[in-house]
């Protein structure tokens, strides 16, 4: 009898685990590693390595020469608003310490003021007040500092209006009165405004500073370019035995050109930037210094006499103000002999009035301060004004002339800045064509 025998019994195997990464065989792997091997293999391969390496650095050269050119174009219209409101700022100090002489000095006539001086007083408040509102505007930075500025300037106009109407009284505390308000533009007033010119002036040395980095992002991205795209040729010159590979050349080329004309471009216009920050924007800043110098000398000169004797602080004040006057005219080289004149005929005539209240004779120096018919043509109030008149001018044309020399180095900026991209796609394109025919040949 026949035994049939049974089939061994079926064993189980369990398959992979849920979140179990299942490898492929590895001869997939190899294989696909091998792909991306071979296509970088042999010549046809270092071929394709330089085409993607030198395209690659063309669109990063043109991205670079873009960022330059946007990087100086940014720099020479920042530093053209930051000086517009360092002057702004400058303006506000002025009209402060010019409303502050012209209310210590008309104080010294007693009763009612001389109506032309006490229109400047009002007038130079409300420009102040205006250009604080202006400058806030254009610069978010400032206006914490503008706000409690202008909290000071109304503190400062209350007290003004008591010493007026206690000396239209001729009561002796309307003295005290406008020696408190002076106090408060001194210690209060002043120092904001003298925070933000030094701010402003932080600023416009960082953007004047900053033209230049222009030029150096052009040089370095157009050298690594040419690098890249020169040890591409030869290589190529090497292998092919070519000479020239034509689209390669014609991508280096428009490389080389781009950097020469965008290099002499930021160059010339940082040049330009760096000779105006050390002539127009130099004298600017001292013509604006002389100027609140000016008038603190003059207030300085008014409050020595009211005070009546007693008033040697205001005098070595009223020194050492003057003494920044002469060294601010001598830094401002592009002053007119007017200007010197008109400021040597006021420090002569303050010889006279100071001369004067030392000898006793008050009545004579207050004269010669506040003018008026009695006083003849010289006295303080006229050369003063002579000098007023002829440092506005001045300073004016110099601010003028720092604006317009900016505006002149941005315009003659070529427009590489919106080209930059184009130009360096460009090259990349030509990078390409001019390899895929020598891959042609392998095909």
């Amino acid at each position: 009898m026949t035994q049939t025998q049974s089939a061994p019994p079926a064993t189980w195997s369990p398959g992979p685990q849920a979140g179990t990464t299942v490898q492929p065989p590895a001869g997939q792997t190899t294989s696909r590693r091998g792909a991306i091997g071979q296509w970088f293999d042999g010549t046809p391969g270092r071929m394709r390595a330089f085409l993607i390496l030198g395209a690659v650095m063309s669109v990063v050269f043109g991205l670079a020469a873009a960022q330059g050119f946007r990087q100086a174009d940014g720099a020479l219209d920042r530093a053209q608003a930051n000086t517009a409101q360092l002057v702004r700022i400058q303006a506000i100090h002025t009209n402060l310490v010019s409303a502050n002489a012209d209310a210590t000095n008309s104080f010294l006539v007693g009763g009612l003021e001389p109506p032309e001086q006490r229109q400047n007083f009002v007038d130079s408040l409300a420009a102040a007040s205006g250009l604080i509102a202006e400058a806030a505007a254009a610069q978010p930075a400032d206006r914490a500092a503008l706000g409690e500025l202008n909290k000071t300037l109304v503190t400062y106009n209350g007290l003004i209006e008591q010493a007026r109407a206690n000396n239209r009284q001729g009561l002796p505390i309307g003295s005290q009165y406008l020696k408190n308000a002076n106090a408060v533009l001194q210690n209060d007033s002043l120092p904001l405004v003298k925070a933000l010119v030094e701010a402003n002036e932080q600023r416009v040395d960082t953007e004047f500073d900053a033209i230049g980095y222009g030029t150096i992002w052009v040089l370095v991205g157009g050298l690594l370019a040419l690098i890249v795209l020169v040890v591409t040729l030869r290589w190529l010159a090497r292998r092919t035995h070519r000479y020239v590979n034509v689209p390669i050349a014609a991508a280096a080329l428009l490389v080389l050109l781009t950097t020469i004309v965008g290099g002499v471009a930021l160059s010339s216009a940082s040049s330009h930037a760096k000779d105006t920050r050390s002539s127009e924007y130099e004298r600017t800043l001292a013509l604006s210094r002389a100027r609140i110098a000016a008038y603190d000398a003059r207030s300085n000169e008014s409050l020595t006499l009211i005070a009546r004797g007693s008033g040697d602080a205001f005098d070595k004040a009223y020194n050492a103000s003057a003494a920044e006057v002469d060294t601010q005219l001598d830094k401002s080289s592009g002053t007119t002999d007017d200007l010197q004149k008109a400021w040597g005929q006021y420090k002569r005539v303050h010889g006279k009035v100071r001369d004067a209240d030392t000898k006793g004779d008050w009545d004579g120096a207050v004269t010669k301060a506040v003018g008026g018919p009695t006083a003849g043509a010289d006295n303080s109030v006229e050369a003063f004004k002579a000098f007023d008149v002829s440092s506005a001018e001045q300073l004016k044309s110099t601010s003028d002339a720092v604006s317009s020399e900016l505006t002149k180095a941005r315009d003659g900026l070529p427009p590489i800045g919106w080209l930059g991209v184009p130009i360096g796609i460009a090259a990349a394109l030509l990078v390409a064509w001019g390899m895929s025919q020598r891959l042609e040949e392998y095909r």
